[in-house]
């Protein structure tokens, strides 16, 4: 699970979005302040809002002041910062509602950003100082959240840290990030951790060094344990394995932050992590259950000492032993896993069975909340969800999928938890539950059909899950009408399009608000190219969309999936020539700058780009500039380096992007000096991959899963082998081609989406299947094609959208969304492999 989405999920119930386009809720606190006169230039970014006076010109970076509080006191806190800043003309920004501060302070909220209500700009050191020492009297007392990223001036609500004013960007380990300019002008990370830090040429002001000398101190020799490792980070604490100095005992502390790591009815985790002690008390000397040890406060933050549980958690163990994941599961391998995942939910319900006769009500049972030890026993953990109360109500946070719905209360919270677990065990789709309750009849239909279970299980779970009417769309029938689906696909991105907007047109991922609504991969350009690849037409008003926003904010990243390429591509196809000009013209700098090699924000998809600009057009001078870019890839391939630790080997950030160049750069130039370049550069991203047990060949990710996936994983680097496959059959690279292939025969795939999911694999599946048919390939293009339907939500007049990641919203944009299953769709039917710009051979 990655945490970041949950902060994205309290805006809207089907799509991912920032706490700011509710209708008389996105201003509500500037509503309650009085209006500052006609010499403030006020405007709004995303959830803040911004004032200036007209005459204060700010500069690019410098110190700035974080006001902290909590849901209680924000509006009486934020009255009085904004009657200081107006009535001393400094610049400042506030969020702009409660529902906003309860979303940036969430359990999951990123904690780099987390307590902060209102920035204030100070011009300058000495402005720094008046400012501290002028406001903080007024604040005295007044609590909120620790800043993490801040040095906390005195004891009261305000934090400071060196960062910019000015929004800039710079390349950084292969991705744009903010940035601040260096003693020499150059532009460096503007470094944003969870952690308090200085760039090495700022020296703090001496009216900081109180507070940086209070920070120093603090008495250690109090906290009786060493902490040996970091389990796991939210927003509310940390979890972490330590042992006890007394004794030399090991055993688990966990930490809660106050007023941070709110649930949705606003409790913070010290309030749970005492709920949690009090409830791990009641529950001493049941098998299964941590023992608790102290509850202690040090400094500001409470701790709770257990003891440390052996096991994984069960999800790792589904990870590992799920065997429709695997390519050929045999029916021994399938009952095997059957009668040990039974086994399994049988000894959780008995433990929960114990909970419950100690009159506790568990509360938030999921995958990662249950642990399984070497011998399959299995144990509980994470109480602070938990209740004594027999009629407690549904607890306000909880995993997507497993969490009952509203009414339920007590015991039957847990009993809907283990039904859904039952369900997870056999098909971990569960979060789909949440946007499409119908969804359930066809899990549990697949579920009785592919595992041997006894009878009743599926009506066990039918019942407690209660699932309304089934959702059916054409990928449903057993011989799906694919011109109805692609017309479905079509609709349900069309109807979600919201041209009122400024910041995107289509909802999409997560990214589209670090990246923008316009770029390729998650924005309106990536849309509207697959919609016209596929034959679906093109929509004029959505292209003028697309053309006002880019000329109203352009582009900060200049790659191909992720900034001013990918668009300008998009334009010039669809007859915009001035604006996609416009567009390579002002990323040229940034082009400069780049070093990343990678399709997705680097330098090979770029050149590819360029190459198709110089074909489209003629243009001798494109194609020399192309050709430069590919001359510098060489040169980096050349530099040995040894297999990295992190995954990064396909098509977004690894060595698949500048083959798929020098591919390209063969046919522009006839130099087959350019096929072996694409040989060897493969074969650096095969450097990155690993046998899995069952024969397959995937990318590594921190020694600890391997990935199959197109963006990252093995699909991308198979995809990309079939292009060089077509001019040169004799690469050495195209040995393990077979290995690689049978990495995206898995039957399940948790998203449907292109780049890191279900499409993606079926991609390069029907790319090798068209060179040299295989029944094996063929089937596994035909059951990717089929499956599908598990993933598929009814939506709009006979629409059909998909999931994004996480599947916790649907998402309509071409990296996890319906228009990637579009593109998909239409290449593998349609014959051409072309699923994205570059690939598939024109008259394919």
């Amino acid at each position: 699970m990655d945490l970041r989405y949950e902060a994205f999920c309290f805006a809207d119930p089907l799509f991912f979005d920032e706490q700011r386009r509710h209708s008389g809720t996105q201003d509500e606190y500037a509503r309650q302040l009085p209006e500052p006169g006609d010499d403030w230039v006020r405007s709004a970014l995303g959830t803040w809002h911004m004032l200036r006076p007209a005459e204060v010109v700010l500069p690019a970076q410098g110190w700035k002041v974080h006001v902290s509080a909590t849901l209680g006191n924000a509006e009486r806190v934020l009255a009085a910062v904004h009657r200081y800043c107006l009535r001393e003309r400094v610049a400042f920004k506030h969020l702009r509602s409660p529902r906003v501060l309860l979303a940036r302070n969430a359990k999951y909220a990123p904690r780099s950003a987390s307590g902060k209500l209102v920035t204030i700009y100070p011009v300058d050191d000495e402005h720094l100082a008046t400012v501290l020492t002028e406001l903080a009297p007024q604040l005295r007392g007044e609590p909120g959240p620790y800043i993490l990223s801040d040095l906390r001036y005195e004891q009261g609500p305000l934090y400071v840290r060196y960062g910019g004013f000015a929004e800039r960007w710079v390349e950084f380990d292969g991705t744009r990030v903010l940035a601040i300019a260096g003693p020499d002008g150059e532009l460096v990370p503007d470094k944003r951790n969870p952690g308090f830090s200085l760039p090495d040429w700022v020296s703090p002001p001496e009216c900081l060094s109180a507070s940086l000398a209070a920070r120093k101190g603090g008495d250690r020799a109090a906290f009786g344990y060493r902490v040996t490792s970091s389990m796991h980070f939210s927003n509310g604490g940390g979890v972490y394995r330590a042992v006890r100095k007394s004794d030399g005992a090991e055993v688990v502390l966990k930490e809660a932050r106050p007023h941070a790591g709110l649930d949705r009815d606003g409790t913070d985790a010290v309030a749970r992590l005492h709920r949690e002690h009090e409830v791990l008390r009641r529950l001493d000397g049941i098998g299964g259950v941590p023992a608790v040890h102290e509850l202690f406060q040090l400094w500001e933050h409470t701790f709770l000492a257990m003891d440390l549980v052996p096991g994984t958690p069960l999800g790792t163990w589904l990870a590992r032993t799920y065997p429709l994941t695997r390519q050929h599961p045999t029916e021994q391998e399938i009952a095997d896993y059957t009668r040990r995942a039974l086994a399994l939910l049988e000894r959780v319900e008995r433990l929960l069975d114990r909970v419950h006769g100690r009159g506790v009500v568990f509360g938030d049972l999921h995958g990662l909340n249950v642990l399984v030890d070497e011998d399959d026993e299995v144990s509980v953990i994470d109480f602070e969800m938990a209740s004594t109360d027999s009629a407690a109500p549904r607890p306000a946070l909880g995993a997507p999928g497993f969490r009952a719905p509203e009414g339920r209360t007590g015991v039957a919270i847990d009993r809907y938890a283990l039904a859904a677990l039952k369900l997870w065990m056999f098909l971990p789709l569960n979060p789909l539950l949440e946007l499409s309750p119908g969804k359930l009849a066809g899990f549990v239909d697949i579920v009785e059909r592919r595992f041997p279970l006894p009878a009743g299980f599926g009506d066990q779970i039918r019942r407690e899950l209660l699932g309304t009417e089934a959702a059916v769309t054409e990928l449903d029938n057993a011989v799906p009408d694919w011109g109805v689906v692609r017309k479905g696909l079509a609709e349900a991105i069309l109807c979600t399009a919201t041209p009122e907007r400024e910041d995107r047109l289509f909802p999409g991922d997560i990214e589209q608000f670090r990246v923008g609504g316009t770029c390729f991969a998650y924005g309106a350009a990536g849309v509207l190219h697959a919609l016209d690849a596929a034959g679906l037409g093109r929509y004029p008003e959505h292209e003028r969309w697309l053309v006002d926003a880019v000329r109203r904010t352009a582009p900060a990243r200049p790659g191909f999936l992720d900034g001013a390429h990918g668009i300008a591509h998009v334009l010039e196809n669809l007859g915009h020539h001035s604006d996609a000009d416009a567009l390579l013209d002002g990323a040229a700098t940034l082009v400069e700058q780049t070093r990343d090699h990678g399709f997705g924000g680097g330098l090979s998809g770029i050149a590819l780009n360029l190459l198709h600009f110089a074909s489209t057009r003629d243009d001798r001078e494109l194609r020399e500039r192309a050709r430069d870019l590919g001359d510098r890839l060489a040169d980096a391939l050349r530099v040995a380096l040894p297999p990295g630790s992190v995954g990064r080997a396909g098509l977004l950030d690894g060595w698949a992007g500048p083959a798929l160049l020098f591919t390209h750069l063969h046919d522009d130039t006839g130099d087959r000096g350019w096929l072996e370049l694409a040989d060897r550069a493969l074969q650096r991203d095969l450097d990155e991959c690993v046998a899995t047990d069952d024969g397959a060949l995937q990318v590594r990710d921190s020694g600890t899963r391997t990935l199959p996936y197109l963006a990252v994983g093995s699909a991308g680097v198979a995809l990309v082998a079939e292009e060089l496959a077509a001019r040169h059959p004799g690469a050495s690279c195209l040995e393990r081609q077979p290995e690689l292939l049978r990495g995206c025969l898995g039957e399940f795939v948790i998203h449907p989406g292109l780049l890191f999911g279900r499409c993606g694999l079926l991609a390069a599946l029907a790319a090798a299947n068209r060179r040299a048919p295989d029944p094996m390939w063929t089937d596994a293009v035909s059951r990717h094609l089929t499956a599908l339907g598990w993933h598929a939500i009814p939506h709009g007049d006979g629409g059909i959208a998909m999931p994004g990641n996480q599947l916790l919203r649907l998402s309509m944009d071409l990296a996890t969304g319906g228009a990637g299953v579009l593109s998909a769709v239409a290449a593998t039917l349609d014959g051409h492999g072309r699923v994205l710009p570059f690939f598939g051979r024109p008259n394919a």
